[in-house]
């Protein structure tokens, strides 16, 4: 299928619309949808909210009756089920569009290319594919949903030159500079919940929320505090932790069953998911986060935690900053891979982009 360059400029618009829902749809995809009519914009479009209209009805609303004939630029098929909202395949083959490009069919089981059925069968032209590399990076967490069955993780970690993370002591704070500090607001803000483990809650006490404001985001509403999840598998999680005297929600996943702790855990605003056994074990973690409606997780955790997910294949990027000062080799490493003994186990990573956050480096990785 080729594309006109129209085509690449009118799809490239609804990508930048789906963006500005970076922050708000979580778990709802971000899509853009532009509709255009003799080479000109009539209506356009963005989902900016789970349970709110879709990109397309947004646009039609703008279009009214221009877009009778008009095409249909969409980062995403339109959906052809009811859920939360009614199928958009409907709205625009009532609209009486005469075209629809997707840049990417919807990896939705209940979708799957049955929204561009309908709408051909309707007598519209389709056509997908249009700039789908770009549409599936804005949606991490909603294809791999679709497509794994979990969650997409992303791991963030803060380093120095040599490596480490922390002092021997565990001593650990501002490894990296303020504006790599502010960077990560951005990552935290896009997830739906921020993963550690019990021992960076015991060592550091971290909030783990977003300290943005709405004009810092670029968003209209309220900004949206993401699910902060613990693993504890014994349950030591401290009642004078900050993470209980901040806005947002937080939830622990344990193996214990001491009711007692339970119950003042709960009394302090807190959720409890139990576990059989006697350890949390990762593939039961990441069914337990879809369970709970997580599409996307921002991990902020030490080396034992974030070596796991990255040894069990769970860890689908890496964003590592890197501070531009020396450790000393008996402080704490980055991972804890205790599993690599030769040279032909190492794990090979692809740098997907490197770049300076201030005084410091960022680097996004995945696993090759």
């Amino acid at each position: 299928m080729s594309f006109s360059a129209d085509d690449h400029r009118f799809m490239a618009r609804a990508l930048q619309l789906a963006r500005f829902g970076l922050y708000t749809t979580h778990p709802n995809p971000r899509v853009g949808c532009v509709i255009v009519r003799d080479g000109q914009i009539v209506g356009e479009g963005w989902h900016k909210r789970a349970g709110e209209p879709h990109a397309e009805i947004h646009a039609l609303r703008m279009a009214v009756e221009a877009a009778r004939g008009a095409d249909v630029y969409v980062t995403l098929e339109p959906c052809s089920h009811f859920g939360r909202t009614p199928p958009c395949a409907n709205a625009l083959m009532q609209a009486g569009v005469g075209r629809v490009v997707a840049a990417m069919v919807d990896p939705n089981p209940l979708v799957a290319g049955n929204g561009l059925r309908l709408l051909e069968q309707a007598g519209i032209a389709t056509a997908s594919g249009l700039l789908e590399s770009e549409a599936r990076a804005l949606n991490p967490g909603f294809i791999t949903r679709m497509e794994r069955n979990r969650p997409f993780v992303r791991v963030k970690m803060a380093m120095s030159l040599d490596g480490r993370t922390a002092m021997a002591s565990g001593e650990s704070v501002w490894i990296t500079g303020e504006a790599a500090r502010r960077d990560v607001q951005f990552l935290r803000a896009q997830a739906g919940a921020v993963l550690t483990g019990i021992g960076t809650v015991l060592t550091d006490d971290p909030s783990l929320n977003v300290r943005l404001t709405p004009t810092e985001l670029g968003i209209a509403d309220d900004v949206r505090q993401p699910l902060r999840v613990v693993l504890d598998t014994a349950l030591r999680f401290p009642l004078g932790a900050k993470l209980l005297s901040l806005p947002g929600h937080a939830l622990i996943y344990t193996c214990s069953a001491d009711r007692q702790k339970i119950a003042q855990l709960q009394q302090a605003g807190v959720n409890i998911r139990q576990f059989s056994g006697a350890k949390l074990y990762l593939p039961e973690v990441m069914a337990a986060l879809v369970a709970d409606g997580i599409t996307e997780v921002h991990v902020e955790a030490g080396a034992t935690l974030s070596g796991a997910l990255l040894e069990q294949g769970f860890a689908d990027e890496l964003v590592i900053y890197m501070a531009p000062h020396l450790m000393g080799s008996g402080a704490r490493p980055l991972f804890d891979l205790p599993h690599i003994a030769r040279m032909q186990e190492r794990m090979a990573l692809t740098i997907r982009d490197i770049r300076a956050v201030g005084g410091d480096w960022r680097i996004i990785a995945s696993l090759t």
